[in-house]
């Protein structure tokens, strides 16, 4: 500041300071116009900057009279934008942290796309997309895949919608490109997650269907606009989320495959027996027993398997893709008819087969219902294996790691032993003698070489769901020229 203006300076992006500036400062203190040439030497020097990953800030000034600076209301005067001085142009390097480059890798094995958007010059992004391993050196790194945000603002809603895909590295953007982006994707029909720390990116978080603020960096505006705070504010900490993400989904499967099974088995052997012979073999409070095992216990010991490496190498489930996958149903009726055939044939023929012959008529029911009811209970403890692991043929890889489901199981099948033995009156069931428990137990393990052997037979791509909806439709539209009618 002089007697008689003051001095106002200017910090920015270095392109677009360097646009307004007509002269520079050199090192002998004078000031210089901004010929062509010199222009043209600065932004060589940017360009090379940008190029090299650095963030270019430019530096800048200008003359203004002590007269034409307001005394009140300074926050609303107008800065001049014009007829600035340079003094000088920076690079920042921001290095990419550790593991950010194999963390992406890991999301695009996982079909999560990862996009950049940033406000930094296009040449800086491009640089740090290849070094993050977010644009591959060898693919192609120009329009549509990477493009200024000022290019995609000026783009019709159809057009944002047609490279919205394509889209990879968007540069000099702003908070509003980020959420026309979002908003572009979601059209699509995609799940998009959205990172970001400022307030400026509050309306993209919460437009976002996750949004993933920083907590180190993050004002609280952005962590109140997300769904998840990344507490370390680091990107390898979102393939933690997908990790996570994708295991409780996997793992709420487990649990409906499992229960499914045992509530398919239960029904049919319990209806079919109750209409052809008037009796049923499993009573309400051993089933209220089994319904303890499939709810509380087997829900604890499937719901808390770990992630594991596989779950990354999956693709991503769909908006609209069911719950009870095709691979669910198979798995699901191969164990169900097993058991509801054996215990069938069981409740008919089972004193014949087990040689309750020389019992009394009333205590050879008791004994064949009890058996009825141990081998149900034995077949989901086997089957609860098989429920770790609907895709793959090796049901035991990991088990002894998951402390919680070997306890769990251990837990069940010595309550199981105290109600047979011990508390008959209470579950109107009788003792059994050693060889009926080894062929109780025996056929709950038959579970295991049948669920592998099930694991050959091929699924349809197209859902199960699917092949009712043409029927569901047809019902619905004959009701509704009936009612027209």
């Amino acid at each position: 500041q002089s007697d008689t203006g003051v001095h106002i300076h200017w910090k920015g992006a270095a392109e677009l300071v360097l646009s307004s500036c007509k002269s520079w400062l050199s090192l002998d203190g004078s000031v210089q116009p901004m010929g062509a040439q010199k222009r043209n030497e600065y932004k060589k020097s940017i360009e090379d900057m940008a190029k090299s990953s650095l963030r270019c800030v430019a530096f800048a000034y200008c003359q203004c009279d002590i007269e034409k600076i307001p005394k009140e209301d300074i926050a609303d005067w107008k800065l001049p934008e014009e007829d600035l001085t340079l003094l000088g142009i920076v690079g920042i390097k921001d290095p990419c942290r550790p593991g950010v480059r194999s963390a992406v890798q890991l999301c695009k094995n996982a079909g999560v796309k990862v996009r950049m958007v940033t406000g930094d010059n296009i040449e800086t992004a491009k640089a740090i997309a290849l070094e993050c391993g977010i644009l591959d050196a060898n693919g192609v790194i120009s329009e549509p895949f990477v493009i200024e945000g000022k290019a995609f603002r000026e783009m019709s809603e159809i057009a944002r919608g047609e490279i919205a895909d394509k889209i990879t590295v968007m540069g000099r953007s702003s908070p509003n490109d980020k959420l026309l982006l979002v908003q572009a994707l979601k059209r699509k029909g995609h799940v998009v997650a959205v990172t970001g720390d400022g307030t400026n990116d509050a309306p993209a978080l919460h437009e976002a269907d996750i949004g993933l603020a920083m907590g180190m960096s993050g004002t609280e505006v952005a962590k109140e606009s997300s769904d998840i705070i990344i507490l370390d504010d680091d990107f390898t900490s979102v393939v933690k989320v997908v990790r996570w993400g994708r295991s409780v989904y996997a793992n709420i499967q487990k649990f409906i495959q499992f229960q499914l099974t045992v509530n398919v088995a239960a029904l049919v052997i319990n209806v079919i027996a109750a209409v052809s012979s008037g009796d049923v073999p499993l009573n309400a409070v051993e089933l209220l027993w089994v319904n303890l095992i499939m709810d509380t216990l087997g829900a604890l010991a499937l719901a808390t398997e770990p992630p594991t490496d596989n779950l990354m190498k999956r693709q991503p489930v769909g908006r609209r893709e069911p719950l009870v996958t095709n691979i669910m149903w198979r798995n699901l009726f191969v164990q169900a008819i097993y058991q509801i055939a054996i215990l069938l044939i069981f409740n008919f023929s089972g004193k014949k087969i087990l040689r309750l012959q020389n019992e009394s008529p009333d205590n050879a029911e008791k004994m064949k219902n009890t058996f009825i009811f141990n081998t149900f209970v034995f077949c989901q403890i086997f089957n609860e294996f098989n429920a770790r692991k609907p895709e793959e043929r090796n049901v035991f890889k990991g088990v002894t790691k998951n402390h919680l489901f070997m306890g769990i199981v251990c837990v069940t099948t010595v309550f199981q032993i105290l109600i047979v033995e011990f508390l008959g009156k209470f579950f109107k069931i009788v003792r059994l003698n050693w060889s009926l428990w080894l062929v109780s137990v025996a056929i709950g393990v038959v579970s295991w070489p049948l669920a592998y052997l099930g694991k050959f037979i091929p699924v349809p791509v197209r859902p199960l769901q699917a092949y009712f909806k043409p029927c569901w439709k047809s019902s619905r539209r004959d009701e509704e020229e009936g009612r027209q009618g």
